[in-house]
């Protein structure tokens, strides 16, 4: 069983990698030998030749984990992930005869953590939008494009010029002189 598992290709890395460390040890590789050739620490392969000498292989398996299991899978994730990548259903886009028009006229024009959690939900993903949110975070990426107040693609807008004159100037410092700054006197 362990040489099997050592040598699998579809099995969870993590215990490919266990089983190997086993199946090294058995082989007669001393631990600073099993490490090198796995390229992991030293009290890595002890610690599994330990856990796997009390449990057997039943030890090389993970121990639950405290709190609540996820919900979704990492490939939901992902997917909730490519969303962002992918243009809204609302948001015009220049179709080829010049004219503006979006995929789904009742859909949001932006990226909205509420536009991505419908969306998500039409895939098939039962999510909230607090959790969209928290995965979006997690891995840095932004869903709201940044919104530029100061120039326009529109080619008739027409700018303000420079910004407005300070109507009210400065007031100049004041200069201690030598005698006020003494002790009081």
């Amino acid at each position: 069983m362990i040489a099997r598992l050592a040598g699998a290709r579809k099995a969870p890395a993590d215990l490919v990698l266990r089983a190997r460390i086993i199946a090294l040890s058995w082989d007669g590789l001393r631990v600073a030998g099993i490490a090198a050739e796995l390229g992991c620490h030293a009290k890595t392969v002890r610690w599994w030749l330990h856990r796997f000498n009390m449990l057997g292989v039943e030890g090389l398996e993970d121990r639950p984990v405290a709190g609540r299991p996820r919900r979704i899978t990492e490939a939901e994730r992902s997917r909730v992930i490519g969303l962002v990548k992918q243009a809204p259903q609302g948001r015009l886009t220049r179709r080829e005869d010049g004219e503006l028009a979006a995929e789904d006229e009742s859909g949001a024009p932006e990226w909205t953590l509420d536009a991505l959690t419908e969306a998500a939900r039409r895939h098939g993903i039962e999510v909230g939008r607090s959790q969209v949110r928290r995965i979006l975070l997690a891995e840095g990426v932004r869903w709201r494009r940044t919104r530029s107040w100061i120039r326009s693609k529109d080619p008739d807008f027409e700018g303000k010029g420079h910004g407005s004159s300070v109507s009210t100037p400065a007031r100049p410092k004041m200069r201690r002189s030598s005698a006020s700054t003494s002790s009081g006197r």
